[in-house]
């Protein structure tokens, strides 16, 4: 890909699987250019394959999120190779399930080393990009286990409200900038992740509070996401945290049987 102050360029972290992949694909048929990131060199390679038809406006680079130098330089070289950035998708990230009296230091500080501290490093370095031409808009990946709380989630739940706060916070201080800063947080997606840490009880679990009674796919979070990128069709929402999550977080009781 060639420079040009024409085009809506992307990055997208986490970009080579589940949500990241499938947010990239619809950015790319709705006209982006999209730069992903992950730091999976296998996976990449396969996200390459997949997104095939759309060669010459992509393109994957390995990368690690918590690595701040790193991060600067992907919108660096983004910037000079593809073109001036306008969006960012901060997809990257990692999840637990595991009980408050089980979870170790160690393993709080890995999460929310990359869910928190990863999304302020790519974000930061973007906005900075985004300042000095113009404006862009920055979405972010948090959760519903970051808005409620959810069983076996300290680490992963903790981390994604983090990312909420976050969120509103960049929103405040970048309007000025005119980068708006917006936020999805998914409900249970069936993403690699999820297929690796949610057992047949948990999706039971999941199944009975989900209003609309199942999981959701990443092309379905991907399309949020899109909408909330895209600067003529939400021109003028910033600040906002949008729950894709099937009417998890408006559920109260629930006993479909007299409904």
């Amino acid at each position: 890909m060639s420079a040009s102050s024409d085009k809506r360029v992307a990055i997208v972290t986490g970009g080579a699987s589940g949500i990241g992949l499938a947010t990239a694909g619809i950015l790319l048929e709705q006209g982006w250019n999209v730069v992903g990131t992950d730091r999976d060199a296998k996976a990449l390679a396969a996200a390459e394959k997949a997104l095939v038809a759309h060669a010459g406006r992509f393109r994957m680079i390995q990368g690690d999120v918590t690595d701040p130098a790193a991060m600067e330089r992907l919108v660096e070289e983004t910037e000079n190779e593809v073109g001036p950035l306008k969006g960012l998708v901060t997809s990257a990230g990692i999840g637990r399930d595991v009980p408050f009296l089980e979870t170790t230091a160690e393993m709080f500080r890995m999460i929310h080393e990359i869910n928190v501290v990863g999304t302020f490093n790519i974000a930061r370095a973007a906005a900075a990009a985004m300042r000095a031409s113009g404006g862009g808009a920055i979405v972010t990946i948090a959760s519903v286990s970051g808005l409620t709380g959810n069983i076996g989630r300290a680490a992963y739940g903790s981390s994604k409200g983090a990312v909420v706060n976050l969120t509103r916070i960049m929103a405040v201080e970048l309007a000025r900038y005119g980068i708006r800063v917006n936020s999805v947080a998914p409900g249970p997606i069936e993403t690699p992740m999820v297929a690796e840490i949610h057992t047949a009880a948990i999706r039971e679990q999941w199944n009975d509070k989900v209003l609309l009674e199942r999981y959701g796919t990443p092309a379905e979070i991907g399309e949020a996401v899109a909408f909330l990128i895209d600067g003529k069709r939400s021109s003028y929402i910033t600040g906002q945290i949008l729950a894709v999550d099937g009417g998890f977080v408006a559920c109260g009781l629930n006993d479909r049987s007299r409904v």
